[in-house]
C-alpha cells in the first residue's frame, strides 16, 4: 500500500499526524511525504515542523492519497502545481481522501465538481464555492474520494481506510494499540450544539501554535 501524504506551509498537524498513526501501521503500508519541494513544512505559528522527503515532481503513483488541511490550504488550493499534481495522482489511486480543509485543495484539483463532500465547518461555504455539494457529516464517501470533517474526524476515516484495506481484525488491532476511546470531558464539539460564545471564539480568537 503507497501512500502519498501532501503537506504544505500552514497545514494542520493532527489532520496528517492522525491518519499516519493509523494508515502507517498496515501490513506492508508505505507512506511518502511530499510537497513542492523536500524540507520542513511549518504550521501557520511556526512552532511546529513536519518533513516532507519527496517533491512533487518525484511522485506520480499512489494507492491511497491523503490531503490535509490548515491554513494552508487556501493558498494550495489557489496552486497549480499542487492542483495539477493532485489532480494527476488522483488517475492511480484507490482512494483520495481528504481532511478538514484539505477537501478545498481536492476542490482546487477540480475533484468535486457535483460531488457531495465534508470539511471543517468553517470552510463549508468555501467548499460549496469549488463546485461540490457540502454535506454535514463526519465523512463523506462518494466513488473513491472520501472527506473527513473538521481535523479528529481524519482518525475516524484512516480507520474506515484500515478496516476496508486490512480487514476489522487488524484494524481493530490498530485501534487498541492506540487506545483509540474517544471520551472527551467538554462537550462543544459541534457546531450544531456548541454555545454560540464558543462558535465565536473558535471562529475569531484561537491564536493557531
Amino acid at each position: 500500500m503507497d501512500i502519498a501524504l501532501l503537506l504544505f506551509p500552514g497545514v494542520t498537524p493532527l489532520d496528517a499526524i492522525g491518519p499516519f498513526e493509523i494508515l502507517g501501521r498496515l501490513p506492508g503500508a508505505r507512506i511518502r511525504t511530499v510537497a513542492h519541494q523536500p524540507g520542513p513544512m511549518r504550521t501557520q505559528g511556526g512552532s511546529l515542523a513536519l518533513l516532507a522527503d519527496h517533491a512533487l515532481a518525484d511522485i506520480s503513483h499512489a494507492d491511497l492519497l491523503l490531503v490535509p488541511g490548515g491554513p494552508g490550504a487556501d493558498a494550495a488550493a489557489a496552486d497549480p502545481q499542487i492542483t495539477q499534481w493532485v489532480a494527476r495522482l488522483h488517475q492511480t489511486t484507490q482512494w483520495t481522501t481528504s481532511v478538514c480543509t484539505g477537501a478545498l485543495i481536492l476542490g482546487g484539483a477540480g475533484l468535486l465538481d457535483g460531488v457531495p463532500a465534508t470539511t471543517h465547518w468553517r470552510a463549508m461555504d468555501n467548499l460549496a464555492h469549488m463546485g461540490a455539494l457540502p454535506r454535514t457529516a463526519r465523512m463523506v464517501e462518494h466513488g473513491r474520494i472520501i472527506t473527513a470533517a473538521g481535523v479528529s474526524a481524519g482518525l475516524d476515516m484512516a480507520l474506515e481506510l484500515a478496516q476496508r484495506l486490512a480487514g476489522r481484525e487488524i484494524a481493530e488491532a490498530i485501534q487498541l494499540a492506540l487506545e483509540y476511546t474517544p471520551q472527551p470531558p467538554l462537550n462543544a464539539g459541534d457546531i450544531t450544539t456548541a454555545p454560540e460564545d464558543r462558535i465565536h471564539r473558535a471562529r475569531h480568537n484561537l491564536n493557531r501554535p
